[in-house]
């Protein structure tokens, strides 16, 4: 059986990435290794890349080196076409200038955001606007689009947040031809980038073996909570690897904000995706069946206290 409602100071902690408190020491005791540059350079081939303490590093290295003014825009696109998207990104984007979900005049560059494992799907016209082009792929790291192709392809600037993948607290990567010029203007801290090239490298040969896990785990959610009456949000297609399990509400007024501090209150990292009836819970490769069969559990607690059907 599971504990369902357990004493508020021990709870479990299951977060969205797949970092877990074991992982301090772990990683903490990892030998010196720096094969995950040689893996960098071969996915990458002659497109720079610099290693930065976060995503949102990353994204703010880059709108310093477009040199955005206040009143300019940049335009945030997003697979789903949802007006969701992460304050992470808006409020860099803020500190240095305007954000919209449109295109307007004021449009300086494009920033594609590929949603929970998903590609966007990059559409011709795009390209004839000659603006420049910020992917952020912090959440397809193992995902290919509907060619087969790496989601970072055409932007001028490709941006991935490794936590989103690995068992890690911090880094993330930008790559761009302008790494160069970029760097000039940051120096990461030495040891903190060996940290993050060492826990990288003890992961990088395991890929495929995380990708399968982490498809397994979704396929799994998606049957057990498919006998709930409850359906996926996006549809995994070939090629795509997941950063969550996304489902859609099973009922128009069931309480989703209530059902996130209920998650929570189980020690469940969640959220709601705003701005949608759906919803979103863990699906790395660190969770093992008993650990999805707790989510799927409190679910089914959640909606009969909710005093929804549970079949």
């Amino acid at each position: 059986m599971f504990v369902i409602d357990p004493d508020p100071y021990s709870l479990p902690s299951y977060r969205i990435g797949p970092f877990r408190t074991a992982d301090l020491a772990k990683n903490h005791l990892l030998p010196e290794n720096n094969k995950v540059d040689l893996y960098f350079k071969e996915r990458f081939g002659n497109r720079p890349f610099l290693y930065t303490n976060n995503g949102r590093k990353a994204i703010s290295l880059v709108l310093n080196h477009l040199n955005l003014k206040e009143k300019d825009v940049v335009t945030i696109l997003t697979t789903s076409g949802n007006f969701y998207i992460s304050g992470c990104v808006t409020a860099e984007i803020e500190k240095k200038c305007l954000w919209s979900r449109d295109i307007v005049p004021e449009t300086k560059a494009i920033f594609l955001n590929h949603e929970f494992g998903v590609p966007y799907q990059y559409p011709e016209k795009l390209k004839a606007l000659g603006l420049p082009v910020i992917e952020d792929c912090a959440n397809t790291f193992l995902s290919r689009n509907a060619d087969g192709e790496d989601p970072g392809i055409v932007g001028d600037y490709v941006i991935y947040s490794f936590p989103k993948m690995f068992p890690i607290q911090i880094g993330g990567l930008l790559v761009s031809k302008h790494v160069t010029a970029i760097q000039e203007h940051y120096g990461m801290n030495s040891d903190v980038l060996q940290y993050v090239k060492n826990v990288l490298s003890a992961h990088i040969d395991s890929l495929g073996d995380i990708a399968a896990k982490r498809l397994f785990n979704y396929n799994y959610l998606k049957q057990r909570f498919g006998e709930l009456g409850i359906s996926e949000r996006f549809q995994m297609n070939e090629g795509i690897v997941p950063s969550v399990f996304m489902f859609k509400s099973p009922h128009p007024q069931l309480d989703l904000p209530g059902l996130k501090a209920y998650f929570y209150s189980h020690g469940v990292q969640c959220s709601v995706f705003y701005g949608e009836e759906a919803f979103f819970i863990p699906v790395h490769q660190t969770l093992e069946k008993e650990d999805l069969d707790y989510f799927v559990a409190v679910m089914k607690s959640f909606l009969k206290k909710s005093s929804y059907e549970v079949v």
